[in-house]
């Protein structure tokens, strides 16, 4: 592959003192804790223009151009240097946040990242997150890492409004196609997303997204993050709004819901999920290390093997162990219950890192998990009924 060498960077230039005086403060610190890992971006910039694109959120959006923060060996001492990665234990993201992986100019510093990794021998889990073509070449590079536990999940969302997503869905077809029948030792997931009500969730987008599902491991689906910097784009643009306000939380309204399992039953696809991670680790034969198993309804929807899987690795952590990680991380402990732990005080970062490490949900008393929302935002949804 052109540029792949160590080093060569395959015409990836890393910003200049000028260009990181314009980028957001947050976006040249490579490290961030999200819910399916520590994610690592060292590269920013992307020309893919999809509306709804979280880099509204991180005000870089006009970047077209990937550049390197850093180059793949600071980047590799960044991730595992961070003070909350665990050798084997950490779920980590590669480029999620403000590129996309699989773009010409971006793969080279990936694919080294990953050797690099791979070299240590870590068999931590790492997601990759595309859009964009992926090729036979990539999977062969993709099926020679010998240690890390690699998931590739396509997106895929049927949008066909290009004002919206100007990336044609058949390319990500095309991608999960010829992922999946390369995989040997990573796995493939369809990323169903974003599914937004009157966008793309007709009989026939439905149907088209559980056909595709018989070329994946796993099928995740879920709805659309609408921030208020994405809800403002939609405005200046002239867009539709999918929904009358924002959220923190993805928008996924009870209904939708219930159409695509309803579409979904008895289909041959792969199967369904509510959670990345339980796809994930579906798809790779191990326990789910967000710890869902606690939410139990979410648990419906899964293979009877991965409930039992998740139930042996799945144990209530000991009062006093929460208690003092809590305090350490700055934060206090509330409760333990059979569903999650209940903290205060913490941010996301820190509540991931023990999320990871217990392999149990913890949840901030500030922002509730109502039952059957599955972490998703309360619009579409009855008015919650709290749990003691």
């Amino acid at each position: 592959m052109p540029g792949g060498g160590r080093g060569g960077g395959g015409g990836l230039r890393v910003l200049s003192a000028v260009e990181r005086d314009g980028v957001e403060p947050a976006l040249l610190d490579v490290v961030e804790y999200r819910k399916s890992g520590l994610s690592l971006n060292s590269v920013i910039g992307c020309p893919l223009d999809c509306g709804y694109c979280v880099r509204h959120v991180f005000g870089n959006f006009g970047m077209k151009v990937p550049r390197a923060v850093v180059g793949p060996r600071e980047a590799v001492a960044a991730l595992t240097g961070h003070r909350f990665f665990r050798p084997h234990v950490t779920p980590v993201q590669l480029m999620n946040r403000a590129t996309d992986p699989m773009l010409p100019v971006v793969k080279p510093h990936v694919f080294e990242v990953l050797q690099r990794l791979d070299e240590q021998e870590l068999t931590n889990h790492v997601l990759l997150i595309t859009r964009w073509r992926v090729g036979e070449e990539d999977c062969a590079r993709l099926n020679a890492l010998r240690h890390l536990k690699v998931t590739l999940l396509v997106t895929h969302s049927g949008i066909e409004d290009e004002r919206i997503e100007p990336v044609d869905s058949d390319i990500a077809a095309r991608s999960l196609e010829v992922a999946y029948r390369c995989a040997e030792r990573y796995r493939v997931i369809l990323y169903w997303r974003p599914i937004v009500p009157g966008l793309n969730d007709s009989d026939r987008h439905l149907a088209r997204a559980l056909e595709l599902s018989g070329s994946a491991h796993a099928t995740v689906f879920t709805g659309l993050f609408f921030r208020d910097q994405i809800r403002d784009y939609y405005r200046d643009h002239g867009l539709p709004e999918p929904y009358e306000q924002s959220a923190r939380r993805k928008i996924f309204p009870e209904q939708l819901e219930q159409r695509i399992l309803t579409a979904a039953a008895g289909n041959e696809g792969s199967p369904l999920f509510r959670k990345t991670s339980c796809a994930v680790t579906y798809a790779h034969g191990v326990a789910d290390y967000n710890g869902h198993y606690g939410i139990r309804e979410l648990c419906d929807i899964c293979p009877a093997a991965q409930v039992a899987r998740c139930a042996d690795g799945w144990v209530v952590p000991d009062a006093r162990r929460v208690e003092t990680m809590a305090r350490e991380l700055g934060g206090r402990l509330v409760a333990v219950t059979e569903r999650a732990v209940v903290v205060e005080g913490l941010d996301e970062q820190r509540r991931y890192l023990m999320q990871h490490t217990l392999g149990f949900q913890i949840h901030d008393v500030a922002k509730p998990h109502h039952p059957h929302r599955h972490g998703r935002a309360d619009l579409g949804w009855p008015a919650p009924v709290e749990v003691s």
